[in-house]
């Protein structure tokens, strides 16, 4: 039997509905598709949903992962249901779970259930009070961060692992080294940072209405976007920090998947990929859309309660979809040497035009190339390190030793654990960079 492509999906189970009004959140104009009665997945399309999902994959481990909106506001007995079809529907397969969350309504209630049934949950925050209360506000135009960090709390007091996602903006793309020391200081062991840019349209519709990705009206970009050379440089800044001490202790979403491509893999993030289209959208109704920022009209592929999820993932729609983000590259892009690590990026940020005139190229591709120009001998340092079968968190020591003008890193007890945090001894990881190379046993 041949092996079904696989793919990943997005599950809104309360639709674009959210508690709060974010100034830069793409999502919430989306309650004009769904302005029905009912603002929760049903029983029904849950159950269609989680029975297809699985069906639809031929791997050991099928990976759920819940978003909004904001999925809290389905309550906690809808998430119970949830868990009890995927044993149901299981069929030996292991199940996992990942909740993207405000963290708002989190109490101890949820962070029971959360705990019990091994949810990792990421929490939304862009970073200390005075930048994250910037654009995350509520229906009142309240800040939300004291709120955040109580819901955070009862993730922590009940043991649930968690990550945190961070949108880097006009605002907090400027202060890269108090966002990461802030992220660190909360207990966060995972980090994703997702750089943001809107564009309203200049004329024609009203001005609050967000242009689609792929519309070639006038437009503009927002206010609250982050600069493409604003994010080249928080990028820069984090990784210099991350690369002299966390490197094994903290991991930063991007700077694993852009050593995945010094390694010569392809880059397992789909932003990233030659080619996209394995990770879609259901919506709280079984709508299905080709990815989470094109839920358009024009994009919707289906509903899993009329057609077989497996027929809409693989329809002739979603692989021209997918296959297109390589084939719209402009010429700038397939000469450029940093194509293997960003592939022109995420399409729905592809609307400037290159240098040649051609449409297509990435708003971030400036951002991009100054960090990949910033990081590149160091993820080769660690790549090389991986190949020879050496943690990547020797690059500490190395880096060490350029900042310290070649001087040897201070000795410690050759059985001691390596103060890196590999877990390694001394002697094998860090302290075999140290010293010198005939002296290396």
């Amino acid at each position: 039997m041949k092996q079904q492509r696989p793919f990943h999906l997005l599950a809104k189970p309360s639709g674009p509905l959210c508690n709060l009004e974010c100034k830069y959140c793409f999502y919430l104009e989306k309650e004009q598709y769904y302005a029905a009665p009912s603002r929760r997945m049903t029983p029904e399309v849950l159950d269609t949903f989680v029975r297809q999902y699985i069906e639809a994959q031929d791997g050991p481990e099928i990976h759920f992962a819940w978003q909004g909106g904001e999925p809290t506001l389905a309550g906690v007995d809808f998430f119970r249901e949830a868990v009890g079809l995927q044993q149901r529907y299981a069929g030996g397969k292991r199940i996992t779970n990942a909740f993207q969350t405000n963290g708002i309504l989190l109490n101890d209630g949820w962070g029971e259930f959360l705990a019990a049934n091994d949810f990792l949950v990421g929490i939304s925050i862009d970073g200390p009070e005075h930048l994250h209360d910037s654009y995350r506000v509520d229906r009142g135009g309240h800040g939300t961060f004291k709120r955040v960090l109580r819901g955070l709390g009862y993730l922590k007091k009940h043991g649930v692992e968690f990550n945190t996602l961070t949108v880097v903006n006009r605002r907090n793309g400027r202060c890269a080294g108090e966002v990461y020391e802030f992220l660190r200081e909360t207990g966060s062991g995972f980090m994703q940072f997702i750089p943001l840019v809107e564009r309203l349209p200049t004329s024609g519709t009203a001005s609050n209405r967000l242009i689609g990705p792929h519309d070639t009206a006038s437009a503009r970009v927002t206010a609250w976007s982050v600069a493409a050379r604003d994010y080249g440089r928080f990028l820069c800044e984090v990784f210099d920090r991350w690369v002299r001490r966390d490197v094994g202790k903290v991991f930063v979403q991007a700077f694993d998947v852009f050593l995945a491509a010094w390694l010569g893999m392809e880059p397992p993030l789909c932003v990233y990929r030659k080619t996209c289209g394995d990770a879609l959208v259901v919506e709280q109704n079984g709508d299905i859309y080709s990815c989470d920022h094109f839920v358009y009209p024009e994009y919707r592929l289906g509903n899993l309660s009329e057609q077989p999820l497996r027929a809409l993932v693989d329809s002739t729609a979603q692989r021209q979809f997918g296959a297109a983000k390589e084939a719209s590259l402009p010429g700038e892009c397939l000469e450029c040497i940093w194509r293997f690590a960003c592939n022109g990026g995420c399409p729905k940020h592809r609307f400037l035009s290159s240098k040649h005139g051609e449409p297509g190229l990435n708003y971030f591709c400036e951002g991009y190339k100054a960090f990949f120009s910033h990081a590149d001998r160091h993820l080769q340092q660690m790549a090389l390190a991986l190949r020879q079968g050496r943690p990547a968190t020797t690059i500490m020591a190395q880096v060490w030793q350029e900042d310290h003008g070649g001087q040897t890193p201070p000795q410690r007890a050759s059985n001691a654990p390596c103060p890196c945090g590999s877990g390694r001894k001394y002697k094998k990881c860090c302290g075999a960079v140290a010293q010198p190379r005939d002296q290396r046993r």
